[in-house]
């Protein structure tokens, strides 16, 4: 019998119909952002994903056991995902929290619920009081600034927005040394409160005394503006442990999908996955790290791969200093002008909503409206890709702490916007735990990361850019 009566019998190709098979052919824009939707949508891996990360390895503080276990266990995921990972070497600081007891000693002695400000020093070991000074603003302080002295500042400003309330957690400590204070209280930074108290990173300055800083409860700050405002005197003694203690080796865990066309454009999907000593960093930053690793294992499964690279970045110590951010920055400076587009996700895993554009001058960091506007206009002929699930929206705003080295240098930068009321209530508290996350709506953040992905990376040009040749 002949080969060719053999093969047709077998039903099977002759060698030289197989060499005539076409290869794969990459999908439309439209037909390529179904299909990653639909996946997303029906995938429970960023579920389980987040609620290892979160039942067992837990926190992840910068310098700690779990971050370390953390960046391992985020290598091992994307390699088994299909992505092409690697470890890029992070100095992290090491801040330990340490005992924290804070009590109201007159008019009425309580213990106070109170987290030590990340970067805080403590207090001597027999502690420290003092009465409580409580001013809402900045500006009030400054006024009243001679009545400072040896006493301890209560900040207690009303919530309009985190901007505006986290500044007195960075900076609260600092101003009310500058007038001789021995201590700050700090109003947590958080719409509503159900008696928990909110961490965060504070910093000290140069030739200024450093002075112990805690946030307190939303309850606690208004009990006690109430006693003051009534002519009484409140004391408060704290008790702090909390000590820097150097640096420690970490890493930012990447992992890519190369592309087919322009594998030299990259398509940045970041997170950090670092978190505070507190709670299990589910919201923060949890959520989006196994957003943009599920949207990595989503594309890196395609049967044909998007026309540029898409990498994933875990980045290491966000909250703390913005260690990881800073030195991928600074280890990528070489290729800022390839990297076509940052996204990150960082505000927990409420309804997507869209997305924030951030579009920057690269020689003054600031950002520039004009080229945001032609960045969000470049972008709506596609965002009826997403409105399946209500994310459409684009706005000139804030792009995200972990890829601001890399945006403030010109690289188009977008944060994923999410419906916030849930987050900020539990942001940098005990609170932040996997029980808060609800499935469907991790799914929808998994479809929004994974299809602007594909967006930023198969569309035929890139967004425009800062260009200095242009100025």
């Amino acid at each position: 019998m002949n080969t060719l009566l053999l093969l047709a019998l077998l039903g099977t190709s002759s060698p030289s119909e197989a060499r005539r098979t076409p290869k794969p052919q990459p999908p439309t824009m439209e037909q390529g952002a179904a299909d990653l939707l639909a996946d997303a949508l029906a995938s429970t891996e960023a579920w389980s994903e987040l609620r290892y990360l979160c039942d067992h390895i837990g926190h992840r503080l910068a310098g700690s056991v779990g971050l370390e276990q953390a960046v391992a266990w985020g290598a091992e995921q994307m390699e088994a995902d299909g992505l092409i990972t690697s470890l890029e070497p992070v100095q992290v600081p090491v801040w330990i929290r340490g005992e924290e007891q804070v009590e109201i000693l007159s008019p009425l002695p309580r213990r106070l619920e109170v987290l030590t400000l990340g970067g805080s020093i403590g207090t001597p070991p027999e502690g420290l009081s003092g009465e409580v000074m409580v001013v809402g603003s900045f500006d009030e302080l400054s006024e009243r600034g001679a009545e400072a002295a040896g006493k301890i500042v209560l900040f207690d400003d009303p919530w309009v927005d985190y901007g505006q309330a986290v500044s007195y957690r960075g900076r609260g400590a600092v101003v009310a040394a500058e007038h001789g204070a021995i201590a700050a209280l700090v109003r947590s930074p958080t719409p509503a409160s159900l008696g928990t108290p909110h961490t965060g990173g504070m910093r000290y300055a140069e030739g200024v005394p450093e002075i112990p800083a805690v946030a307190v409860t939303l309850e606690d700050a208004a009990w006690m503006r109430r006693l003051v405002e009534n002519g009484e005197t409140v004391r408060v003694s704290l008790k702090l442990g909390a000590h820097r203690d150097g640096e420690a080796p970490s890493h930012n865990v990447v992992g890519e999908v190369k592309g087919r066309e322009h594998p030299e454009q990259v398509v940045i999907l970041g997170c950090h996955l670092d978190s505070w000593d507190v709670g299990q960093g589910a919201q923060d930053d949890g959520a989006g790290c196994v957003a943009a690793m599920e949207a990595g294992r989503l594309l890196a499964a395609m049967q044909v791969a998007p026309r540029r690279t898409v990498r994933v970045v875990l980045f290491a110590n966000e909250e703390f200093g913005l260690s990881g951010g800073k030195a991928y920055g600074a280890s990528h400076a070489d290729e800022l002008e390839h990297i076509v587009a940052a996204l990150e996700a960082d505000t927990g895993a409420g309804q997507p909503l869209g997305f924030r554009v951030d579009m920057r001058a690269g020689d003054t960091g600031e950002r520039d409206e004009a080229l945001s506007a032609a960045t969000i206009a470049a972008l709506e002929h596609y965002m009826p890709l997403l409105e399946d699930i209500a994310a459409v929206q684009l706005e000139s705003s804030w792009s995200g702490a972990d890829i601001s080295p890399m945006v403030k240098k010109g690289v188009p930068g977008l944060g994923l916007k999410h419906d916030t009321d849930g987050y900020w209530p539990i942001h940098h508290t005990t609170a932040d735990t996997f029980d808060k996350i609800d499935p469907t709506l991790l799914a929808k953040n998994v479809a929004a990361m994974t299809v602007m992905g594909w967006i930023l990376a198969e569309m035929p040009e890139p967004l425009p850019r800062w260009n200095a040749s242009a100025e």
